[in-house]
């Protein structure tokens, strides 16, 4: 061990011999070993390392030469230095023995105390001189496999690490290149290592000046970091972020490069910031939209009354379009969906509409002029036209021509039609929203029935050739119009404004208790405590799920919509049968909605 004492070992058959030499000999930092036979010195010499062994000649049994012979043939004891002492006349043949034997050394008794003494410290100081060596020896050893493993790890990391790290020394020459920089770039280190990085194609000169400057003597920064192109053997120029380390040694300076690949980063900011972009138009031109309806029918309007209902109507229509759009990620969306909506509303009656028509896609911009045109013209005729009668019909006909729409509203069975004296906003905002140009809009007051001709020459794009397959959802009911009156409902709604106006609605509308739970946990509470006719379950209270509510109307049976401003994909799994009325709604849609809830109850009791 390299905190050992020194050993020195004495072998004499004399005790008296022995106990003198340990006496004058002694001294700090050294243990002497004591043997009187040649045997007793090899066994100690298996167990211990010594600095020095001093060999009486004349040993019993084996002397001192055999026993110096026999520690040469060993390799343990080989290098063991031996001091003869021996009370012998001074013979040079026996002299001559003892070095041939292996000996450096020959004191002869009677011992001079200061020659034996000055001796043995040579032999002290080499053996502590040995220790000293096997301890930095050890130590370097240590260093050395602790340098390796970390080479090792270092290596690892950098070869498996998505990372790219890359040295170029004061001269911008690439002295290291890791495999995670070869899977980057598809370049191999042999075809890159020792040349200039301008040279190689991979660092342009705008990009070489910057880390020229981070390597220049006046830059006292230890890690310097930038966004710059780096060249890449197939798609050329890739934009990479750089974390640079500056290392020194002497006079010269190293750059350790940690390089990142943001190809994919960039993308994903460019279309962030482009939906970003898109969605500040479209909110801007809605909120315009919104505006100018709100101020033409102010100045239009002949009382307030009037003007809330024309004004709320528009926006319900926008607000459903938007719905539309937003199932479809807002690419495009099928106008038979938008008539659909419009019956669901109460805007249309599906058993007095008759279309016909391919199926075709509308652009988002379009789908919302499209949203607010029949809604115009539904409105107008439920007022003044055919569906102001009983026997009136509406057909809505539509062809794609010259990659436009062409769309025909025909009213039958209506009230005699006399052209007006002038036209009114709802005409205006017909022209409005379909282009404007003096061809985009034409109305022809027959007296049988108004025919509106509308055409958009651009956002439609046909699905499929044949005609569309058009389902239409449920009529109303005869009779569902007093279905609610006196029926016991739970609203469950955490925004109190929307939940005094769904309250306001349906005791308008003749229901008995009206309910408000604004929790789960009120909701659960009410359940227990109430039996109801019907349930309204927002789809989120302030981020809280409805689950349990859902599933608890379902176990007992009470009939139930949702009642939110999220789509379909973000309620309770599991539900599908239960309606959605997307805010905001029009009063129309629910008490439509809820009366046939109540109605599918009825009948299914009948059976």
């Amino acid at each position: 061990m390299p905190d050992r004492p020194i050993r020195f070992l004495i072998v004499d058959d004399i005790a008296e011999n022995i106990q003198a030499l340990d006496a004058l000999l002694r001294r700090d930092g050294l243990v002497i070993d004591h043997a009187q036979t040649a045997a007793e010195a090899l066994e100690l010499m298996l167990v211990h390392d010594y600095a020095l062994a001093l060999l009486d000649v004349h040993l019993p049994g084996t002397d001192g030469y055999d026993l110096a012979e026999l520690m040469r043939s060993t390799e343990r004891t080989r290098g063991v230095p031996i001091i003869f002492v021996t009370a012998a006349e001074r013979d040079e043949t026996r002299r001559f023995r003892g070095y041939e034997a292996g000996a450096v050394d020959y004191i002869f008794k009677p011992i001079d105390p200061l020659v034996m003494k000055s001796k043995a410290e040579v032999f002290f100081r080499i053996g502590r001189q040995a220790r000293d060596l096997q301890r930095q020896h050890d130590e370097m050893e240590r260093i050395a496999h602790d340098r390796d493993r970390a080479a090792s790890l270092l290596r690892a990391h950098t070869d498996n690490s998505p990372l790219a790290f890359v040295t170029l020394d004061q001269d911008l020459v690439i002295r290291a290149w890791s495999k995670g920089a070869e899977r980057m770039f598809r370049r191999d280190a042999a075809d890159l290592l020792g040349r200039p990085a301008t040279e190689t194609g991979w660092l342009d000169k705008a990009g070489a000046e910057v880390l020229a400057g981070w390597l220049s003597p006046g830059d006292l920064a230890p890690r310097h970091s930038a966004e710059l192109p780096l060249g890449h053997a197939d798609r050329g120029a890739i934009p990479c972020e750089i974390h640079g380390s500056i290392l020194t040694g002497g006079n010269r300076r190293t750059l350790s490069l940690q390089i990142l690949d943001i190809t994919e980063r960039r993308r994903a900011e460019e279309v962030r910031s482009l939906l970003v972009g898109e969605l500040n138009h479209r909110i801007k031109n809605t909120l315009a939209n919104v505006q100018a309806i709100a101020r033409q029918g102010l100045r239009r309007s002949g009382n307030l009354a009037e003007f809330e209902q024309g004004f709320v109507g528009r926006l319900q229509a926008l607000s459903r379009a938007h719905s539309i759009l937003s199932d479809s990620t807002w690419s495009s969306a099928p106008l038979d969906q938008l008539i659909d909506d419009l019956i669901r509303a109460g805007t249309l009656d599906a058993d007095r509409l008759r279309r016909s028509g391919p199926a075709v896609q509308l652009t988002p911009d379009t789908m919302l002029r499209m949203a607010l045109t029949l809604h115009e013209l539904a409105t107008n005729a439920a007022k003044y036209g055919a569906l102001s009668v009983p026997q009136g019909a509406v057909h809505l006909d539509w062809a794609v021509r010259d990659g436009g729409l062409v769309l025909t509203w025909r009213e039958s069975g209506g009230p005699a039609v006399t052209p007006p004296d002038h036209t009114g906003f709802g005409s205006d905002l017909i022209a409005a929203v379909t282009g404007g140009d003096n061809d985009s809009v034409h109305a022809d007051w027959r007296p049988e029935g108004v025919v509106w001709t509308l055409r958009l020459s651009e956002g439609v794009s046909p699905l499929v050739s044949k005609a569309a397959a058009v389902e239409a959802p449920p009529s109303a009911v005869p009779g569902r119009a007093t279905i609610l009156r006196g029926r016991n409902i739970l609203v469950v709604e955490d925004e109190p404004l929307v939940a005094m106006d769904i309250q306001a609605e349906l005791e308008h509308a003749g229901a008995g208790q009206v309910h408000v739970a604004r929790t789960v946990d009120m909701a659960l509470s009410a359940l227990a405590e109430v039996r109801f006719d019907l349930a309204l379950l927002d789809g989120n209270l302030k981020g809280q799920p409805v689950d349990q509510v859902a599933d608890r109307l379902r176990r007992e049976a009470v009939p139930f919509c949702f009642v939110s401003g999220y789509g379909r994909e973000h309620l309770p799994p599991g539900f599908d049968e239960a309606p959605l009325i997307q805010k905001p709604f029009p009063p129309a849609s629910l008490h439509q909605t809820l009366s046939e809830l109540l109605y599918a109850r009825a009948a299914r009791a009948a059976e």
